[in-house]
């Protein structure tokens, strides 16, 4: 199929050089985390404390979820407040921080050494996501045209700051106790600003924009949207309170708040569906609004692991590690494996073709990819996370390792796929 430019508002006028670079890291990090994840099955089957665990789980936080927002969001954004990007150098000052920050810092989980190399890991990634934030809320704030999801997107960078040095001072306490309890014990409160001040806000703010916009839908709902990042930040708020303050029981509080935003942003997906122009909806939406119901799972692990801590006071090591991986690899990358292959082929479309728009046919976008690896990819991934899962439950390490085989073939899919969108020139 050939048209003469592509109809989509992602493009801005954020320079290619300043996004692709973070695509093709993430895309390597998923690689390295599969594979990672491929040689150390059993290590999911001991506690979810130890090193290859911690290292595979910072490589998909960081590396993969992160650097591709990172990227992904220097595009969106633009178009979100209908403005400029502050700072490009900020942009590239946040990746070289970060590329090199990452490496490190999981390195240092795999070895189990919190001396200086995770030390430094952690200096470079704060520092990073500083100049991530700063370039952000510079953006923002020049803009005329601040919306509900440019809101969502910069609260949950400010969430972003607070995980990433709530996170370098629990390296610091491993080696120089200054905090009252061991860094273990705050485990659960860093990795709860993260997923959910962080990843759920950010990812809920640009959805509820691209899930419309991508199926051509009239739906909108400000007012909706606005409750559901007053009762995500009043839950992660009261989370943070009650880990101090009170005991864990009161923990349901929160969790009650953080469940009723999610099933409205289920409802509000919903809607935009039902509300459609476009009749047709292609994999990568519906691998995307897929990941949008996967968004319930981890809190119904986190509902059954609270009552069962308050009932005997101890961890189900299986539900803790299961819930870790369900967010991971499973709500994350769906949306990512989704995104991606509707977001990088604009960006790549604009950079190779932006001049010759008008002056001849061009290829469409989604011919920069191939739509047959991509269904194979999930394929394989959505088998590859099902085997996973069952093999941490029953525990089974004989389906663990086919299930980290399939979802290590969804990185070499992936991959792929983006380095030949990476690749594409003019014919």
């Amino acid at each position: 199929m050939i048209v003469s430019k592509p109809l989509s508002p992602i493009i801005s006028t954020t320079p290619y050089k300043v996004v692709l670079p973070f695509y093709l890291y993430a895309a390597l990090s998923f690689l390295a985390a599969t594979l990672l994840l491929f040689f150390s099955t059993d290590a999911f089957l001991k506690h979810y404390f130890q090193p290859h665990i911690l290292a595979i789980t910072h490589i998909m936080a960081l590396g993969w979820a992160t650097m591709i927002i990172l990227g992904a969001s220097h595009q969106l954004v633009p178009v979100l407040i209908e403005g400029k990007l502050y700072s490009n150098t900020l942009a590239h000052t946040s990746f070289i921080l970060a590329a090199i920050g990452i490496p490190l810092l999981s390195y240092g989980f795999y070895e189990f050494n919190m001396g200086a190399p995770a030390k430094w890991g952690g200096r470079f990634v704060v520092l990073a996501m500083l100049a991530y934030l700063i370039n952000i809320g510079k953006s923002i704030a020049k803009s005329k045209n601040e919306n509900v999801h440019a809101v969502f997107v910069f609260t949950s960078v400010l969430w972003l700051l607070v995980t990433v040095a709530l996170g370098l001072a629990l390296l610091y306490n491993f080696t120089f106790p200054f905090m009252r309890h061991d860094s273990v014990h705050y485990l659960p409160l860093h990795a709860h600003i993260g997923i959910i001040g962080w990843f759920l806000l950010l990812v809920m703010g640009v959805a509820s924009r691209l899930i419309p916009l991508f199926l051509i839908s009239k739906y909108s709902n400000p007012r909706l949207l606005w409750a559901i990042y007053w009762l995500i930040n009043f839950s992660l708020v009261a989370f943070i309170l009650i880990f101090y303050f009170l005991p864990l029981s009161f923990s349901l509080i929160p969790n009650l708040l953080l469940i009723t935003a999610v099933l409205l942003f289920i409802y509000y997906c919903r809607a935009a569906y039902h509300q459609r122009i476009r009749k047709k909806v292609d994999e990568q939406v519906k691998l995307s609004i897929l990941s949008a119901v996967m968004m319930a799972l981890p809190l119904v692990f986190l509902g059954i692991i609270l009552a069962m801590f308050i009932n005997r006071h101890t961890e189900n090591n299986a539900l803790m590690v299961a819930y870790g991986f369900i967010i991971f690899f499973g709500w994350l990358t769906a949306i990512i494996l989704g995104m991606t292959f509707k977001t990088l082929p604009f960006i790549v479309w604009n950079k190779v073709y932006h001049r010759k728009a008008g002056l001849g046919k061009t290829p469409n976008p989604k011919d920069l990819f191939s739509n047959t690896v991509f269904k194979w990819m999930s394929v394989a991934y959505l088998l590859g996370f099902c085997i996973f899962i069952c093999g941490l439950f029953f525990p089974n390490a004989h389906l663990l390792k086919p299930g980290a085989f399939l979802l290590l073939l969804t990185a070499i899919l992936y991959n792929w796929n983006v380095l030949k969108i990476l690749n594409h020139k003019a014919p």
